[in-house]
């Protein structure tokens, strides 16, 4: 509750100041946008996605209605995804500089727009200094290295976590097996210090609003108790670093795992009980009958296992498969319009997968859920090494910016409607009504009131009512042609929904 509330409050707090403190309350109630930078926007013509691309298109990010930003990383790094790090406080030359970088940043904090990094700290690449050094100091058998420490090393592995070291009887853990991404030991106490500098520095001297924490559960291989302990370090250390930075982690299990690491100081966890084939979004919207229930039944578990807490739900990212082939939706537009707003109205930080806005496909291998940004057919990255399929099942983003009807117009119509009334993320939620076809919810906080009516139905028509009087329209959400609308008597209001339609009143 501790970390709800404070959102409530920054919620009454706020001015329009452009102080460090406003951007990290911001950040707690940004609609998320997550960025693959090497398949964004190239603008140096190498055919690879970079920071100053990304800059061209804060205006187009800004104008969608998401205020926050998530970049996957941009530290150097081997690989074309860049999870393997080989130094913490420098950018990517493929990416560009740090310069580039913190114009990046000084001009999303201009435009409103909050902006997280990931942080990868289980593990680094094999070419990491650190590493190279460890690894050579066991080789020549002197064991002199500085850094010996910071890794995992054994004589005597135990399972298939371990990797063996050319010419020597050690062993090295890795819980990513193949990547070469040796796993660090995070109760070494110097380690601990070169995280806690590391942090300082994205945060302190570049400004970053928080991070993004890459694969929690593994930092003590599924040992929840010692995973929940480092991460209240780790955001013990950004708290001493800038008071308010944003940590969201990811802990890719279950609800009741999941309400165990929201126990944490954590600000919050993604939802992935919302998200993929398995989440209740896409099994609510899939089969023969509309099946509203299972989205009540949901978010009511969520809400139950972890009351208080901030919520971070999400269709997919860049490691699953993409929601247009989650929802069976190439030829459906209504469809992913619907689970999009749908998404929106749980209550809490939204985030949306870069493409999604304009149903962008992908699954399989990883590199086929990393397309390029399809802006339009002249100007696009070139594909990420390993991609096996190239398809976009909607038409780019042009051309569905000058399409009033677009999924891309829809998405930044549910955007905007929930910055124009926050209490929709931020609310506490009520249930007043729900069968096979419709919910009725009610969001309170601070004195702020609205009501959502959602018709789950595609084809028909249908009515809600709700025991309140005076209510007005501020958002219809609609998926097609057509407009909710309010009759009014003896104190209760009945609202006509299209189908797929969403309608907040106030």
């Amino acid at each position: 509750m501790k970390k709800l509330l404070a959102l409530l409050l920054a919620l009454c707090m706020l001015i329009p100041a452009a102080c460090a403190e406003e951007r990290a309350e911001k950040a707690r109630r940004a609609n998320w946008y997550e960025v693959f930078v090497y398949a964004y926007q190239d603008s140096d013509g190498d055919g690879i996605g970079d920071i100053n691309g990304l800059r061209q298109r804060l205006d187009y990010i800004a104008d969608m209605g998401y205020n926050g930003i998530w970049l996957m990383p941009i530290m150097p790094s081997p690989s074309y995804h860049k999870y393997d790090v080989t130094d913490y406080k420098a950018v990517d030359p493929q990416y560009g500089t740090m310069d580039d970088f913190r114009a990046l940043v000084g001009e999303c904090h201009e435009k409103g727009i909050a902006i997280i990094i990931d942080l990868p700290v289980n593990h680094t690449s094999t070419r990491h200094p650190w590493f190279l050094s460890a690894v050579e100091s066991i080789q020549k058998r002197n064991f002199d290295s500085p850094y010996l420490d910071y890794y995992c090393f054994t004589e005597t592995p135990t399972g298939n976590k371990y990797v063996k070291i050319s010419g020597s009887p050690w062993h090295y853990e890795e819980q990513f097996a193949g990547g070469n991404m040796p796993d660090l030991n995070l109760d070494c106490p110097a380690l601990k210090e070169e995280i806690r500098d590391i942090v300082t520095f994205w945060l302190t001297d570049v400004g970053v609003d928080g991070f993004r924490l890459d694969a929690v559960t593994s930092f003590y291989a599924a040992d929840v108790e010692r995973n929940v302990a480092f991460l209240d370090e780790l955001k013990a250390m950004c708290e001493a670093a800038r008071p308010g930075s944003f940590l969201v982690g990811e802990a890719w299990v279950g609800l009741t795992a999941l309400a165990e690491y929201a126990k944490s100081e954590v600000d919050s966890f993604f939802l992935f009980p919302s998200s993929q084939a398995e989440g209740f979004i896409v099994k609510s919207l899939l089969g023969r009958n509309p099946n509203a229930k299972t989205y009540v039944t949901g978010m009511e578990k969520v809400l139950n296992a972890m009351p208080g807490e901030l919520l971070t739900p999400f269709l997919c990212n860049h490691d699953t498969g993409r929601s247009i082939g989650l929802l069976q939706a190439r030829q459906l537009p209504e469809r992913a319009k619907f689970a999009e707003g749908a998404l929106n109205m749980i209550p809490g930080c939204t985030f949306t997968y870069y493409g999604e806005e304009i149903g962008m496909v992908g699954s399989g291998d990883d590199p086929n859920k990393r397309l390029p940004m399809y802006w339009n057919d002249g100007d696009m990255c070139d594909l990420a090494p390993g991609v096996t399929k190239v398809e976009y099942a909607y038409p780019s983003v042009d051309a569905q910016l000058a399409d009033p009807s677009s999924l891309l117009n829809y998405c930044r119509a549910v955007n905007h409607a929930k910055l124009a009334t926050p209490v929709i993320a931020y609310g506490e939620n009520t249930f007043l009504s729900y069968d096979a076809n419709t919910v009725v919810m009610k969001r309170e906080a601070e004195g702020e009131c609205c009501y959502i009516a959602m018709n789950f139905s595609r084809k028909a028509e249908m009515t809600v009512t709700i025991d309140a009087a005076g209510l007005t329209i501020t958002s219809d959400l609609e998926v097609a042609d057509g407009a909710a609308a309010l009759t009014e008597a003896e104190g209760v209001t009945t609202v006509t929904l299209p189908p797929y339609a969403i309608v907040v009143l106030e």
